[in-house]
């Protein structure tokens, strides 16, 4: 690990928001990232904390040429995978409260109020740990960045919930999302939680695949007892086009890594069992949308 920015602002109080951001080769998708953190109704409570998975001298240069209001810390780690990225961001963070985001959300200006505002609601009050005023997740909206072309696969994606599943849970807005089905929403694109259960609760640091990492993640959140609140006023856009081939690379990667974390997870139900399996099958055999994308999940589960 070796740093490549640091901003000490000694003016501002201890930061109450900690927002960490994992990043790989997007310099600029990374600059306008920041550029909307800057926007942030509460953007004196803030930190950031960018952690580099791999080195980018294009960020080195940038942070040489730029800089923003806010404290920002910035480091590199060798090559990894996104889960190791985060662990090494709580690692560093002094905020009572971390925001996970990826480089490609864009955070609505009203966003880490509303993540902040939620938390000091509900402490205290969650069903699952009544007297236990931290056992809380927050997941906050996201949608596809309207200022891209956005594919028809992107908007199947979107209303199948194939990536992002918000319209399943519309119905839990501003309320827990049940816990036999919270940690399929555990998205780390944009969640938060105290700092103290994000750094007992690590990301797993035995895998190195794509995928799932958050939903393994979140079944050992709800099984700590922390529950999800969807908080679905604090909004974000993802700024990230996909094309269909990108789409179905991307599926065939995270079967291949749903069948790594079922051998040493025996509770991970993400692989399709019995019935569900020969569905996914007959699916796979429909020249669709939803055919193409089961025949490369398939792919990937049966050549992990």
């Amino acid at each position: 690990m070796h740093y490549v920015h640091s901003t000490l602002i000694t003016s501002m109080p201890p930061p109450l928001l900690s927002i960490i951001i994992p990043t790989h080769n997007r310099v600029q998708i990374l600059r306008q990232c920041l550029d909307y953190i800057e926007k942030q109704t509460v953007r004196d409570h803030l930190e950031v904390i960018v952690v580099i998975d791999g080195e980018d001298q294009k960020i080195v240069e940038m942070f040489a040429n730029l800089s923003w209001s806010f404290p920002l810390t910035c480091f590199a780690i060798p090559k990894s995978q996104q889960g190791i990225a985060r662990n090494r961001g709580v690692e560093h963070a002094k905020g009572e409260t971390v925001l996970f985001i990826g480089d490609d959300i864009w955070l609505a200006p009203q966003t880490c109020q509303m993540h902040l505002e939620a938390h000091q609601r509900l402490a205290g009050h969650s069903s699952k740990a009544p007297h236990h005023d931290k056992a809380i997740a927050v997941l906050g909206f996201t949608k596809w960045d309207p200022g891209i072309e956005i594919t028809p696969v992107m908007q199947w994606l979107d209303k199948t919930g194939w990536q992002f599943g918000y319209e399943s849970i519309a119905q839990f807005a501003h309320a827990e999302i049940p816990c036999s089905i919270q940690h399929r929403f555990t998205y780390t694109s944009h969640i938060s939680l105290p700092r103290e259960i994000a750094w007992k609760i690590r990301f797993r640091e035995d895998v190195d695949l794509y995928g799932w990492e958050d939903v393994e993640w979140g079944m050992r959140l709800r099984d700590a007892g922390v529950s999800l609140f969807y908080e679905s006023d604090a909004r974000a856009v993802h700024h990230h086009k996909l094309s269909l081939q990108d789409s179905l690379v991307r599926m065939e990667k995270i079967g291949r890594s749903a069948k790594h974390f079922e051998k040493f997870c025996p509770e991970f139900d993400r692989v399709p069992k019995g019935w569900k399996l020969r569905a996914y099958h007959i699916l796979a055999l429909l020249p669709t949308m939803r055919g193409k994308h089961a025949r490369a999940f398939l792919r990937g589960i049966h050549t992990a």
